[in-house]
């Protein structure tokens, strides 16, 4: 089986070096190499060709936030999660709409980072518990408060219980397994529910969710 090969984007020498400790410990992982500004870090991207980078927000020469864009820009197919300690609204969705595909934080178990790089190897979004949480609470208040409708604009049943649960981050596999259906099917109502609700990006389908308040419990 190939390794999963990732670049580690941070300006601490000392996170880097233990993030690269602890994926050379997974037999699934390999470092790809290591970078300490985005700018460096797309020159990489280009030499390397990592199947994930791991990034921070704030760097020097050219931040986390741009270096994604840039990345995704012109290497499309290569995952990137943000990898930072800022526990905050705005930085998650900023850095969902460059196109990043999860989100965890430097105080998170060591679990919480290596499921996230294997959840986005396997194609899904990965949210960090304590900010998902906080993003569902807030909008179920606004549900509750008539401020935002619950409304799922048109989908099947079954459409609207994978988007639930694609909103909680569970991977296509654990829906597969908690629906008692295939995960391909699963991949298949992903793309119906994109494709009804005009959505491009996992950032958008996130967006939409959190914007209707649809989860009712964390």
């Amino acid at each position: 089986m190939s390794k999963i090969r990732i670049l580690i984007v941070d300006d601490h020498t000392i996170v880097r070096e233990g993030v690269r400790i602890l994926l050379e410990a997974q037999p699934d992982m390999q470092v790809a190499g290591e970078a300490a500004d985005g700018q460096a870090a797309i020159a990489l991207v280009r030499e390397l060709q990592p199947a994930i980078v791991l990034i921070d927000i704030a760097m020097p020469v050219l931040n986390g936030l741009e270096a994604t864009r840039a990345i995704k820009r012109e290497f499309p197919q290569i995952q990137v999660i943000g990898l930072t300690m800022y526990e905050s609204d705005e930085y998650f969705f900023q850095l969902l709409d460059a196109g990043a595909s999860g989100y965890v934080l430097k105080k998170a178990a060591s679990g919480d980072l290596l499921a996230a790089i294997r959840a986005v190897h396997a194609g899904d979004v990965f949210l960090y518990p304590s900010v998902a949480r906080r993003l569902v609470s807030d909008y179920m208040t606004r549900v509750k408060s008539g401020e935002e409708k619950t409304s799922y604009d048109g989908l099947t049943a079954r459409e609207r219980e994978v988007l639930k649960l694609i909103a909680e981050g569970h991977t296509n596999q654990a829906i597969a397994d908690k629906l008692i259906i295939s995960p391909s099917t699963v991949q298949t109502h992903r793309t119906r529910i994109m494709q009804r609700l005009n959505l491009q990006t996992r950032a958008e389908l996130i967006q939409y969710a959190r914007r209707k308040g649809l989860l009712d419990s964390v």
